[in-house]
């Protein structure tokens, strides 16, 4: 096989390896995500309370830590999106951390939507000649029956891929790297693209 001209951290992340939390394992996030969502600057905005149960998200651990993705919805109609984060000690999960963000932009707003994506940095990778990727968690879910696997691609290369779990899905995988930016794609069981998703958004567009 000869050598490849996209140098780039792929797959790093380990695969899902707990079901979606419930129980007491839920309760004990859901803590730190409400506390991070109690901390959170709304810059005046007055998006309510939290009005739904979190959704979580499969795990994905990346350098040692396991991040969670979940959403949830207020009462004043804004999604509440972002992570738990932590390290596996002895004694079992220790460290957490907690991001949370909102946005007025929600899926069935936005019916030309076929995946519905939340991201965050959360590393930097160090790459050729000193240019860097944003190492990103992607979360979300399809917004059109068929698919199966979810895959990253960055300048046409698969970076990372995560099963839909009861429709829901998790990546971590490199963006913003020499110019290139993350797809997001959707994949049938038989291997057809369903959809495909920038990460990248141009507000000239807006």
């Amino acid at each position: 096989m000869p050598p490849t001209d996209r140098f780039v951290l792929s797959f790093a992340a380990e695969p899902p390896q707990e079901p979606l939390p419930y129980g007491r394992w839920a309760t004990t996030l859901g803590g730190h995500f409400r506390a991070a969502v109690g901390e959170l600057d709304t810059e005046g905005e007055d998006i309510g309370e939290l009005a739904t149960d979190i959704s979580w998200f499969p795990d994905r651990t990346y350098a040692g830590r396991t991040y969670i993705p979940a959403v949830a919805r207020t009462t004043g109609g804004y999604e509440l999106f972002g992570f738990v984060a932590f390290s596996e000690g002895p004694s079992g999960p220790s460290e957490f951390e907690a991001r949370v963000d909102f946005t007025a932009e929600v899926a069935e707003s936005n019916p030309e939507w076929k995946l519905d994506l939340n991201d965050e940095v959360i590393a930097t990778w160090r790459g050729e000649q000193g240019k860097t990727a944003d190492i990103t968690l992607v979360w979300g879910t399809p917004l059109m029956p068929g698919g199966a696997i979810v895959t990253a691609e960055l300048a046409n290369l698969a970076v990372d891929q995560s099963e839909l779990v009861e429709e829901r899905f998790t990546l971590i995988a490199p963006d913003n790297y020499r110019s290139d930016f993350l797809e997001i794609k959707l994949w049938s069981k038989a291997g057809d693209e369903l959809a495909s998703e920038s990460l990248y958004v141009d507000d000239e567009e807006d």
